[in-house]
């Protein structure tokens, strides 16, 4: 590829960015490094160096570009989810975007990542956050709404790898959709017909 007009002055990043989506999806993470970034972005070897100390600062930056996508993705199903419904309406969005882009879901969470890149905690955040606030509206009286929404992100992230890695059927989006709402609506209807624990008394 001709290094000539490739990239605009100051857009470097940018560029870099967009050269690492596009192998991504080409060849997976094996074919992320800092020089190919170069090479497909038309600079030279050393340029992408000026915004990424390594390749991991680099995934980071693309892991941070796809929670921040995932996040619009998931705020856009509904304005204000409230109930378990809305809840189960956003596992089937979160699980549709890993299988529409399985190279940058994995990236976002199954590549090692820069632990300083406060860009990519801030995206994170924005996520856990969203889930949080769900789980909130939809059950006020939970005791611990914490530890429901981690609960409820485990189990739609293992639903969108069991369905990435061929463990559960995704032939069609209608399926994927009827079997992630199923598991939603199933992990409340369990919770709500379970007893409580009894207190220890300390005897």
């Amino acid at each position: 590829m001709s290094q000539t007009g490739t990239y605009h002055h100051g857009d470097l990043r940018a560029a870099c960015l967009r050269a690492a989506r596009e192998l991504l999806e080409e060849d997976g993470s094996a074919g992320l490094s800092l020089r190919a970034v170069a090479r497909r972005a038309g600079v030279s070897a050393t340029a992408p160096y000026r915004h990424y100390a390594d390749r991991d600062a680099l995934v980071s930056a693309v892991a941070a570009e796809g929670y921040r996508e995932l996040a619009e993705h998931l705020a856009a199903v509904h304005p204000a989810p409230s109930t378990p419904d809305d809840l189960a309406a956003v596992a089937v969005v979160y699980v549709r975007f890993a299988l529409d882009h399985p190279a940058l879901f994995r990236a976002m969470f199954a590549e090692p990542c820069d632990p300083a890149s406060e860009e990519r905690v801030a995206a994170t955040a924005v996520i856990r956050e969203y889930v949080q606030g769900i789980v909130r509206d939809a059950f006020p009286g939970t005791d611990d709404a914490g530890a429901l929404a981690t609960t409820v992100w485990a189990l739609v992230h293992g639903l969108a790898f069991l369905h990435l890695d061929g463990k559960l059927d995704s032939s069609t989006p209608e399926l994927v959709a009827q079997q992630v709402r199923a598991s939603v609506h199933a992990l409340f209807s369990v919770s709500t017909a379970l007893p409580r624990t009894a207190a220890p008394t300390g005897k």
